[in-house]
Order: structure tokens, then sequence, then C-alpha cells
């Protein structure tokens, strides 16, 4: 395969620049093409200054700077860009744009060379059917901001000649950046694997289950996301992000898992679209959380005994040890004494189904997630007759150690298990689908979303069977097939192997 060493960028906006940026660092000879004129050069112009400021910050030689822009040259016309080895386009993001563009390109440029598109919605095979070598299209799909978003999708259409996408990993790699090959089907590998995270938190959200900071506020402190979902759609801004939900919906044919929502809608055609437009979700600039009043633990004459049940032996455990560590008195009776307040730890239920299950009398019951573990930010759950008063004791006594206690209303699986189990299941339909190599789902989630880790390995530390029953007791219970599980994910629990598995090459 010939090494890459002349591109051309045909859009000359924030994506464009972005690419042209990464290439000329590279070595690359980059030539440069706009429509609308002038506007090549003065992004030149603008590179100019980021790399000035990166020679101020060290982060790059004057030398290295001369060079950068000495690999830098404006097309004044398509037909200069004729021996170009690759041409990257980052037009608008409309179908027959880019069927036009590729079509005349073809006219210019020599057999060999690669069409590329940063599309981040269309499909690769609809842009090169038009094309009379559709063979050489595929999706190059960098993120914004391009030097700073170290992953780079490259789509194989169903034309698409296989060393055509090993030619395009292989330059991504030279730019620095970590490539990952996708098959080409609606959303890619990240803005689909993106799906699960904030359309169940709006699911939540819509239920009624916690408000927005609560939601974010346990999904970041006890799961470990950078941001909360809520705080993920201000920062891109609904105008960007539901078009995106909606998109995915409809080329997958209303398939529940990418079911968008209304709020997302409403929100949209109100204006309140995030950060830019000064409230989203929340109001801009945020004011500083207030510091909430300590709840006051009652004397020690006043304190329910608590007694414990679990879904998971290890949890029953772990719950009895941290209530002696925290000098709670227990309940060890086979059942609830009449007083005592019952702590459940289920997985997949609701605080009322658990109550059912488990045999306590609603009103006294409580349920803790223990899919975080307990050194993290807890998550309680009442049924929606939970003595008041029992809310307040726990709520106090199990804030002893310095940890975070939210309370939500009752939901199946609270808000970490939810949220995780369709982060999870997701990436195992993902897998299923053969969009991507398992290896390639987890690089591709963990830099293009920053998540704390790829989804399947994750899957694979809370349990594959845990998710898998989380999912299950959900679908069994609301009838909703936005939760049912992979077939990836249900063979791989039952054969207790990792969800990265998958039969070798070639047999």
């Amino acid at each position: 395969m010939a090494e890459i060493h002349r591109v051309g960028i045909i859009g000359a906006g924030a994506m464009g620049a972005g690419i042209a940026q990464v290439c000329a660092q590279a070595g690359l000879s980059v030539m440069l093409y706009d429509a609308v004129g002038g506007a090549a050069q003065a992004c030149i112009e603008r590179l100019a200054g980021v790399f000035d400021t990166l020679v101020d910050k060290r982060k790059m030689s004057p030398q290295q700077r001369q060079q950068a822009l000495a690999n830098l040259q404006v097309g004044q016309a398509l037909a200069q860009l004729g021996d170009c080895q690759l041409i990257i386009e980052a037009i608008v993001e409309k179908l027959d744009a880019k069927q036009r563009l590729f079509t005349e390109l073809e006219q210019i440029v020599a057999p060999e060379c690669i069409l590329a598109s940063n599309t981040s919605s269309l499909s690769i095979t609809a842009i090169a059917a038009p094309c009379q070598h559709p063979s050489r299209v595929a999706g190059l799909h960098f993120f914004n901001p391009v030097a700073l978003m170290k992953v780079v999708e490259v789509i194989d259409g169903l034309h698409t000649d296989p060393a055509v996408g090993e030619r395009l990993m292989a330059l991504v790699s030279r730019l620095g950046h970590q490539p990952v090959r996708s098959r080409d089907t609606p959303g890619f590998i990240i803005n689909h694997a993106g799906r699960a995270y904030g359309t169940e938190a709006l699911a939540l959200l819509g239920e009624r289950v916690a408000p927005v900071a609560v939601i974010d506020c346990i999904l970041r402190e006890s799961m470990g996301f950078r941001m909360g979902p809520f705080e993920l759609f201000d920062l891109t801004a609904l105008d960007v992000s539901h078009p995106v939900m909606e998109s995915i919906y409809q080329q997958y044919y209303h398939d529940p898992r990418y079911r968008p929502s209304v709020i997302t809608r409403q929100r949209l055609e109100a204006g309140q679209l995030g950060r830019k437009s000064g409230e989203g979700f929340y109001r801009y600039p945020r004011p500083e959380a207030s510091a909430e009043a300590p709840v006051t633990l009652a004397e020690p004459g006043d304190r329910p005994a608590v007694w414990v049940g679990a879904d998971d032996p290890a949890d029953l455990a772990l719950l009895v040890a941290w209530l002696q560590a925290l000098g709670l008195q227990l309940d060890r009776a086979a059942t609830p004494a009449a007083g005592s307040l019952c702590l459940l730890a289920p997985y997949g239920r609701d605080a009322t189904g658990a109550a059912l299950a488990f045999g306590t009398d609603p009103r006294r019951t409580l349920c803790i997630d223990m899919l975080p573990g307990l050194d993290r930010h807890r998550t309680l759950m009442c049924t929606p007759v939970t003595d008041a008063r029992l809310l307040t004791f726990a709520l106090a006594a199990f804030a002893q150690d310095g940890v975070g206690v939210s309370l939500i209303e009752d939901s199946l699986g609270f808000v970490c298990q939810r949220v995780m189990a369709a982060i999870v299941n997701l990436a195992c339909e993902i897998a299923q689908q053969g969009v991507a190599s398992p290896a390639h789902i987890d690089q591709a989630v963990r830099l293009g979303l920053g998540y704390p880790q790829g989804p399947l390995s994750w899957g694979d530390q809370l349990g594959a069977k845990r998710v898998l029953m989380i999912l299950q007791r959900m679908v069994d219970t609301a009838h909703d097939p936005r939760y049912r599980p992979s077939p990836w994910l249900r063979r791989r629990a039952l054969l207790d192997v990792s969800l990265s598995h998958e039969r070798a090459a070639g047999l």
C-alpha cells in the first residue's frame, strides 16, 4: 500500500481546519479548498495563530511551526487537487452536496485517489452510490476539536475496497490519533454507542425518578463519568444532540433502544439549548451550589434496627459489615421486627417489587444500589409509601462516614443500574451487529465519549450476569423492549466468558 503524502481537504470550517492542522503537523502536504472565496486563506491564517500559541506553550518548536505552515497551501479551484492521493471532504452535512462533490472529483483525481467523507451521520454507501468507482470511497470521521480528540472512525461502505480502509487506518496512526474501524451503520460506533447514556437519563427524568442535578450527581460521583448526562446535553447543545437522537431513531426504524424524549424536543423548541443560549437543563452562568444542611442523626435510643436483604450474598455481607462499622443496630431475625428499617439491595427491581420479593413491609422498605459499591456516592430508593421518619434516619445514618447519599423515587433499576445496563447492552448489540470489533468499540467509546472505561470491559467488571439480570428484570416488569438483552450479552453471560470474546478469525 502506497503511503499517503498529499492530501486535499475541502471545507475550511472548524472540522476542515482541524484536519488540516493535524495533517500539516504530521508532515503531509495539504491543499485546502473552500468554495467561498478567501475562506481557505483565512483558515490558514488562523492556523498560523494556533501554531504560534503552540510555540508559546512549548508544544511545538519554531522550526516545526515553519514546516507545518509550509505544508499548507490554498487551492483556488478543485482542479488543483488533481494530484492528491487522498481527499477529505468536510462540507455541509447534506447527502446531495456530498454526492455532487465526489462525482465531480472523480473527473479530476487519479483512479487510485481515495475519496473520504468526514460525515458524522450520513451513509457512506449512499454518498458513494453515484460514483463510478465507489470502491475508493470511505468514511474518515474526525471529532471536534480534532487536535484534542484522539480518535478517528474509518468507515467501510458496502462497496469500499478493504485496502482503502487499511491505508486510512495507517494514515490516522501517523497523525498520532487512534483509528477504529467501523461498518457503515447509523451513527457508526461513537454516536451509536452514545445513545444509551443520555436517552436513559431522559427516561429517568421523564418518570420523575430524580431531578436533573441529582441524576447528574449520581452518575458523576458513583460511576466516574466526567460530566452528568444533562451537563453534557448543555455542553453539546440540544440543536446538535436532539437531531442526532431523532436521526438514529429514524434510521433504525424506531427501534425502542434509540427512542428520543419529548423533553429535549420541547426544550429545543423553547430555545433552551444549553450553555450557548444561557439556559438549558441549567441556567448559565451556573451559581455555586449552596451547601445543604446536614441531617441530624437521632439519639441512639430513637434509632430503628436495620434488617438487610440482598440479591447477592456478597452484597449482604458487605452491607452487614458496613452497618456495623457505622454503629447501627442490626435486626438479624429471619423476618424483620415490626419497627425495623428494611434495607434491601436488589438488581433490576424497583423498591415496590423488591419489597414484594423479600416479603417486607413497603412502609418500612428502603433500597440501596450496590452496583457502584459502598465507597462511592450512595443511592437510596424508597417505595411510594416509605415512612418519612425512616427516610430521615437513613439519610443521616448512611452518610456518617462522609460519603454522599442521594434519595430517588421508586424506579426499576435505580439510576446507575439502568444507565450502565443500557450502555453495556448497546455496546454488546454493536458487537453483535458486526459494526466493529470489541476492542475498537471500547477504544472508540473511551476516547470519543470520555467514559472511564470501554463499555464491554466495564460490563465485564460489573459482571455480565448481573447486567443481564438487571435488563431481564426490567423488561419483564416494564414490558418495554428497549431493555431487551442483546444476544451477545446473554450468550457470554451464560457461558461465563468476557463480553470481548469473539470467535477467532478464519474459524
